[in-house]
């Protein structure tokens, strides 16, 4: 089983064993579909039952989970991941999320550029870092630079613009 991490958990809130949480997506509604995550020390996957989701207007979530009952058992999973199995992920439409793309074979023009080894964020649009014979190349991810994304094939064809690769 894969999963992928949607939070973290931040400290306990109010009296009755409610986790405060930290959410690393960009769709906090995505809690309220779940029934079931994982919290990770990164050894180890607990899996809960969620019996509650409250989200408030700063969009911070806050989970009630079957088993966590006071906040000196919350306290025990402070900094843990909130992950979800990754048949609960919700496709996008002509976006991808970053586990999909790191990873990827990069082409430009048929020939291999490397391996897309992490996706940074930069405010104007993401860049990703690309790992191969010549070192590290930095791909802007724009339609005009990105070609095609085959997620199941695990590759992507770019068309760098020019000087990108000059020494």
């Amino acid at each position: 089983m894969e999963t992928i991490v949607i939070g973290e958990v931040l400290k306990p809130q109010g009296v009755k064993g409610e986790l405060k949480i930290y959410p690393l997506t960009d769709n906090v509604a995505r809690f309220k579909r779940l029934k079931k995550i994982y919290l990770s020390d990164g050894k180890r996957e607990l899996p809960y039952e969620i019996r509650g989701v409250r989200i408030d207007p700063k969009e911070m979530v806050f989970l009630k989970l079957n088993g966590i009952e006071t906040p000196e058992e919350v306290e025990k999973f402070r900094g843990y991941q909130v992950r979800i199995d990754r048949t609960d992920v919700q496709p996008l439409k002509d976006r991808w999320y970053y586990f999909e793309l790191e990873g990827m074979k990069v082409y430009e023009k048929g020939i291999l550029l490397g391996t897309l080894t992490r996706v940074l964020e930069t405010g104007a649009n993401d860049i990703y870092l690309v790992q191969g014979e010549k070192g590290e190349i930095c791909v802007p991810a724009l339609k005009s630079v990105v070609m095609n994304v085959d997620v199941p094939g695990k590759r992507m064809d770019v068309e760098l613009p020019p000087g990108l690769l000059e020494d």
